[in-house]
């Protein structure tokens, strides 16, 4: 199975998105932020970073960006697309996804490991966890508190739409403790915790970023 992974100017994680893909036992295909098409990918990482330096707002510029516009199209069809951090916050921005991220609170940027709870596992990234399931996931971000008006936290806790939620306390102020939310259809998931961190017990707090990668993979080969 093929999934790309974006490069924006500034983005920081591909090599570490790809390097989790092939690590689960897929094939990590580069897709450049000017790319036109998407090179029949069967899903795509928007990994984290500062696209674009981050100017005007995280995300804001790269939702522009060519390889934006089949990205949109491709989701709304059903491709699964992981957004992690800086993915998260251009996935917002494409309004692929509800809400937006802005500056932690307290103003700080943050580094570390963080505590998830898994609240939806079956969306197309999270199928090889269980609900309920708790993880530790590193997290590393100065904008990364999940807004959104009262009526859109409603429609998406009620419509099951939150996928990981904070846990041992909200380290930035995000509304209802939200680090993840999917799409209506769970093919599109952003987060701001770096999974592609936490694959290799050499590196980072656990490999609870794992089954990410490996969700992905099973769901293409029942699809």
């Amino acid at each position: 199975m093929r999934i790309g992974v974006v490069t924006f100017p500034g983005t920081l994680d591909d090599q570490d998105a790809l390097r989790a893909v092939r690590a689960a036992g897929g094939e990590g295909v580069p897709l450049w932020h000017a790319d036109a098409d998407l090179h029949g990918v069967d899903a795509v990482v928007l990994p984290g970073g500062f696209s674009y330096g981050d100017y005007l707002r995280a995300g804001a510029i790269a939702r522009f960006a060519p390889v934006l516009a089949p990205i949109v199209a491709a989701a709304q069809g059903g491709l699964p697309v992981l957004g992690i951090c800086n993915g998260f916050q251009v996935l917002c921005e494409s309004h692929l996804l509800p809400g937006a991220l802005s500056r932690n609170a307290g103003r700080q940027f943050l580094c570390l490991d963080q505590r998830l709870r898994v609240e939806n596992a079956e969306t197309a990234w999270t199928r090889d966890f269980a609900a309920g399931q708790e993880i530790t996931i590193v997290l590393k971000n100065g904008e990364g508190c999940f807004v959104a008006d009262p009526e859109t936290i409603a429609r998406i806790e009620g419509e099951g739409r939150v996928v990981f939620r904070y846990v041992g306390g909200n380290p930035n102020g995000s509304y209802a403790d939200i680090a993840g939310i999917c799409n209506d259809r769970g093919n599109v998931v952003g987060l701001m915790p770096h999974p592609e961190h936490c694959i290799d017990p050499l590196f980072g707090p656990s490999t609870d970023g794992v089954p990410f990668f490996t969700s992905i993979l099973h769901t293409l080969v029942a699809a």
